[in-house]
């Protein structure tokens, strides 16, 4: 037998030998948890941590929870530690877990197609204002998030939720999060489909089923019929959207793939027409996929994004067809373009059944827990008692007669909460930012409401669509790449060389028309302190060089580097 040929010593020296893994999918056999979030989900479900933090931590206090629970499985019945006071953007990336958590928890109510009672809005106030210091920020997915949480009262907490129907489950973890849909599912008037039963029946199948609550790493779900495709369903990982089939009628669109953070993608069309009955199996399917084929072996790669770019929309389709659904799908139209460049529903607007609804906008979805429970009372003295958040920071009361619209209008302007808002209020969204949030790096909330101020005092004439969206860190929580203006934190140098908060600088990004991200200007980079004066002056310039009809992301494309610093 010839001798194995061996090579020089110097090459196999500088070769790194290592067994290949794969990605971790489940699909290809390996169930071996390859870090160390798969191996805390393997060793115990999530879901399961819900009885240890009823009869163990909730009784023994914040020092008493497991690692693995506390920045782990917890999320899985919405609760995150949040930020310790005091702490500042520079060590965010510096300090160990333990010495950012606080003893104190954010907890996030998912509200499921943004849909509530004053009933339900009137316990969320109040709890606010027990249990959480006040607050109660509406999330650009149509959730209510508190701070200041103890872990001691959070069962109370989830028993006056669960009363009314409301819970916290899956809410944050490797999960299916809340199913966004439209706000004014069934009730508008140009409304192409309600999806309100798919929704309701894929919740049914999904929360709090075992089967589903490890998922390589979140999932997000949208579903709407409004022809204004008010979901950003170009960001989730599986949506569906309102489309008029020639020959089947009413039904849906899929779309798979989308997700923002580091690495942002726009979703991609599978091409596929499905009718309302069909929507939870098709949902299903998705979910599953991405379960059995995600990557399980980076986190940052673990999205459903990254199996739709390596696998493309075609392969994705025939595995949903073949293995998970045993049907072929029908071909379908692709969604028309918005019939408004505001997706909102800000303002007062007629229903299909002659009544009305009225969109109002708190500032940067800062609200709190008196507020909320006023918002229930006009509610239920101008309408029927229901009320929607929407994926703008948002909220809607339905069903006002056309008497009543006038008087909530101006109760609602008394609280701060308008209907008629400017276009820097209606369209700047911000994320929780370093005031809470253990991620951030630069405060968000308090600055994007005092930009509000500042612009509707320096352009007061401006009355262009356009949308500012603050963001605490590179995570893109409040969607900066797909704002008109979006907004990244970061530290910064100032004039004299010290280092101050401030933002890296996205122009011209959009979703619905023409959908694509922003563009980063050559080393522009802004201190806090200046971001008044940077927007005055880039929105004068569009104001100035706009040709007739021209949209700000349009202007931006064409505009040179100078016109845009």
């Amino acid at each position: 037998m010839a001798a194995t040929p061996q090579k020089p010593a110097a090459a196999t020296s500088r070769r790194k030998v290592s067994r290949h893994r794969g990605e971790g999918q489940w699909a290809a056999g390996h169930f071996t948890p390859l870090n160390g979030n798969e191996q805390f989900k393997k060793d115990d479900d999530g879901l399961n941590v819900r009885t240890r933090i009823e009869t163990i931590y909730s009784k023994r206090g914040f020092d008493s929870i497991d690692p693995n629970d506390l920045r782990g499985r917890m999320r899985w019945w919405g609760l995150y530690t949040q930020r310790k006071p005091g702490i500042d953007g520079g060590k965010t990336a510096i300090l160990e877990p333990e010495e950012l958590d606080d003893e104190y928890f954010m907890l996030r109510v998912r509200i499921d197609g943004g849909a509530l009672t004053t009933q339900q809005l009137r316990v969320i106030g109040e709890i606010s204002q027990e249990f959480a210091r006040g607050t109660a920020d509406i999330t650009d997915r149509q959730n209510v998030q508190y701070h200041w949480i103890r872990i001691e009262d959070v069962p109370e907490i989830w028993n006056r939720l669960e009363a009314v129907g409301l819970s916290t489950v899956t809410a944050c973890g490797d999960t299916p999060r809340v199913m966004i849909g439209s706000p004014v599912a069934g009730i508008a008037e140009d409304e192409i489909i309600d999806g309100t039963p798919a929704l309701e029946e894929m919740k049914r199948r999904v929360l709090n089923n075992k089967a589903y609550s490890n998922l390589p790493r979140k999932f997000k779900t949208a579903i709407s019929g409004s022809p204004v495709l008010d979901v950003v369903h170009e960001i989730n990982d599986v949506a569906f959207v309102g489309v008029r089939h020639p020959e089947h009628g009413p039904g849906f669109d899929v779309w798979v793939g989308g997700g923002l953070s580091t690495n942002p993608k726009l979703g991609v069309r599978l091409g596929a027409w499905v009718s309302l009955e069909d929507v939870p199996d098709v949902y299903e399917g998705v979910l599953s996929i991405f379960r059995d084929y995600g990557y399980r072996r980076l986190r940052n790669r673990a999205r459903l994004k990254f199996l739709v770019a390596d696998w493309g929309a075609e392969k994705f389709r025939q595995v949903l067809e073949d293995e998970y659904l045993g049907r072929k799908l029908t071909d379908g139209p692709a969604p028309a373009e918005p019939v408004s460049r505001w997706r909102d529903h800000i303002g007062v607007h007629r229903q299909k059944d002659g009544r009305y609804y009225v969109g109002f906008a708190p500032r940067v979805g800062r609200v709190d827990g008196t507020t909320l429970t006023k918002i229930a009372d006009l509610a239920e003295a101008h309408g029927s008692g229901r009320v929607r958040t929407t994926v703008e920071q948002k909220m809607i009361i339905l069903d006002v007669a056309e008497g009543q619209v006038d008087s909530l209008v101006e109760s609602l302007e008394a609280l701060d909460l308008s209907a008629k808002p400017s276009p820097f209020r209606r369209g700047t969204m911000a994320c929780t930012g370093i005031e809470f949030c253990k991620l951030a790096i630069v405060e968000t909330k308090a600055r994007g409401a005092s930009l509000i101020d500042e612009l509707e005092r320096r352009i007061p004439d401006f009355d262009e669509p356009i949308t500012i969206n603050l963001n605490g860190c590179p995570n893109a929580c409040a969607r900066i790449q797909v704002a008109d203006i979006g907004l990244k934190g970061q530290l910064v140098l100032d004039d004299k060389g010290e280092q101050v908060e401030g933002y890296q600088v996205h122009l011209g990004g959009a979703l619905g028309l023409q959908a694509g991200f922003g563009r980063k200007v050559r080393g522009l980079k802004v201190t806090a302190d200046e971001l008044p004066d940077y927007i005055e002056r880039v929105l004068k310039r569009f104001q100035a060089e706009r040709e007739d009809g021209e949209r700000f992301a349009a202007w931006v494309t064409r505009a040179s580097e100078e016109a845009l610093s």
